[in-house]
């Protein structure tokens, strides 16, 4: 077994499985919360006065995190040289629509009785809410998309289609901003670490256009980049063409 076959396998058997069970962590504490489980003996902190509303925002704070974890996988990629970490992306984007999903589902549910009227209603008192609600309606389609079969089916429009995350962390930041009242200490941080991960974006931009147009400087250096006659490459360089 080669050395890059051993670090695949360290990344689907090991760091995958890890990062699967820390996205389930806030909502295994949501439930366990509600039903009133012991953790190790303890029990959970009480959800407090208003366990509707705390919950709603746990919710909604882990899937804006998760959606800025899956923006920085690329930076990082970028600054450790560690391709493989593409094969993370897609289980922290998937998790971030789970959790903005159940957010939207938690608001219309014990939020507002299921209650159109009610709904309509915040819809127009409240645009943080229209904001927050097309956020959950770009990520759909990214949702739909994010398997092998539709990436190489759609090719260079997968890449199009999926730079909607750029768009869907603004208006999550614009979301969570607009509804803080007074103390947006929060909301500011947050619009800071998006518009370092965008910014980054925007200073590699000429950077990663220049290495494309240049041409390979010996036979080894294309040979090197070419997968072998009949093989497979790996998922992260498969599709590290399509990295956002």
């Amino acid at each position: 077994m080669s050395l890059f076959d051993t670090a695949d396998r360290r990344y689907r058997y090991l760091y995958k499985p890890v990062l699967f069970v820390a996205c389930l962590v806030p909502l295994l504490w949501v439930v366990a919360g509600i039903v009133g489980l012991p953790v190790i003996g303890q029990h959970l902190p009480s959800l407090g006065a208003d366990p509707v509303r705390r919950i709603l925002g746990i919710l909604g704070h882990t899937g804006l995190n998760l959606l800025m974890l899956t923006l920085a996988i690329t930076p990082l990629r970028q600054l450790t040289g560690q391709a493989r970490l593409l094969l993370l992306r897609r289980m922290l984007g998937l998790f971030a629509f789970t959790y903005v999903l159940l957010h939207f589902l938690w608001y219309a549910g014990p939020f507002q009785s299921f209650s159109g009227k009610a709904i309509l209603a915040d819809v127009v008192k409240r645009p943080y809410v229209t904001i927050g609600f097309t956020a959950l309606l770009l990520l759909v389609p990214l949702a739909v998309t994010s398997t092998n079969a539709m990436m190489r089916r759609l090719k260079r429009r997968w890449h199009r289609l999926h730079k909607l995350i750029y768009a869907i962390a603004i208006l999550g930041v614009w979301h969570y901003w607009w509804q803080v009242k007074k103390d947006i200490r929060e909301p500011l941080i947050y619009a800071g670490v998006l518009a370092l991960l965008l910014g980054w974006r925007w200073w590699r931009r000429p950077r990663a256009a220049t290495s494309k147009s240049a041409p390979p400087t010996t036979q080894g250096t294309a040979a090197s980049a070419a997968p072998s006659p009949g093989t497979t490459p790996p998922p992260y360089r498969r599709y590290q063409a399509y990295s956002r």
